[in-house]
C-alpha cells in the first residue's frame, strides 16, 4: 500500500509538472495562477501545495526535471579525460542543440525560460540559480580552452576566456533566435556546423566525432 501511495504521489507530481509546462508556454509564467495549473492537471490546489511551496518552487522543479540530465552530462564532462578537452565541450554542445531541436520538453523549457518568464519577485531567486549555472559552464569552458591551448590544440594567441564567451554566445544566440522562429534555419543541422565554424575560426584542431 505504501509503495502504491508513493507511485501515485509521483504520478500526481509529474502530472502537475506536465500541465505547468503547457500552461506556462501558452500564457507565460507571470500570467499563470496555480489554480489554472491545478485545473489543467486535474488536481486540486492543495495537491500542488503538497508537492511545491509556491510557483517559483514549481517552476524550479520543472526546469530541473528537464535540464537535470544536462547537468549530469556536465558533471561527467568535468570527470572525463580527453587529450583535447574542447572535444568534450563540443560534444556537449551538439547534445544540447540536438535536444532543443528534437525534444518537445527541452523546447518548451527554453521558450518559457527565455521568452515567457519575468525574473522578479519570487522568481528572482530562480534567475540567480540560472546565472550560477551559466557562470559554472563558462568557467568549465574557459578551463577546457586553456588546457587545449596548453596542449597545442589552440593557438597561443587565443585568450581562453574570449573563446569560452564566444562559444557560449554562438550557442545561446542560435537557440534564442530559433525558438523565436523555427523557420529561420534548421537548428539540428545548422547548430553543429556553426559551432564548428566558430572553433575553426579560432584555429582549433578538432577530432572528428563518430557518426559525422
Amino acid at each position: 500500500m505504501v509503495r502504491k501511495t508513493k507511485e501515485e504521489a509521483l504520478e500526481t507530481r509529474n502530472a502537475i509538472l506536465n500541465a505547468a509546462e503547457v500552461v506556462f508556454q501558452e500564457r507565460g509564467v507571470s500570467q499563470t495562477s496555480l489554480g489554472e495549473i491545478a485545473a489543467a492537471a486535474g488536481v486540486t490546489r492543495g495537491a500542488i501545495y503538497w508537492h511545491f511551496a509556491n510557483k517559483a518552487d514549481l517552476f524550479d522543479a520543472m526546469v530541473q526535471r528537464v535540464f537535470g540530465e544536462l547537468e549530469a552530462k556536465l558533471a561527467e564532462f568535468q570527470e572525463a579525460s580527453r587529450e583535447n578537452p574542447v572535444d568534450l565541450l563540443r560534444e556537449l554542445a551538439f547534445h544540447f542543440l540536438e535536444r532543443v531541436a528534437n525534444d518537445p520538453s527541452y523546447f518548451r523549457m527554453i521558450e518559457i525560460s527565455w521568452h515567457k518568464c519575468e525574473y522578479v519577485g519570487e522568481m528572482a531567486a530562480i534567475r540567480d540559480s540560472h546565472l550560477e549555472c551559466g557562470n559554472r559552464y563558462l568557467s568549465i569552458s574557459e578551463e577546457a580552452f586553456r588546457l587545449a591551448r596548453e596542449r597545442g590544440y589552440l593557438p597561443v594567441s587565443v585568450d581562453p576566456h574570449f573563446a569560452a564567451v564566444g562559444m557560449m554566445s554562438v550557442i545561446d544566440g542560435m537557440v534564442l533566435n530559433w525558438t523565436l522562429d523555427k523557420k529561420l534555419f534548421p537548428l539540428s543541422s545548422y547548430g553543429p556546423a556553426l559551432v564548428d565554424t566558430f572553433l575553426a575560426g579560432l584555429g582549433m584542431k578538432m577530432t572528428p566525432i563518430k557518426g559525422q
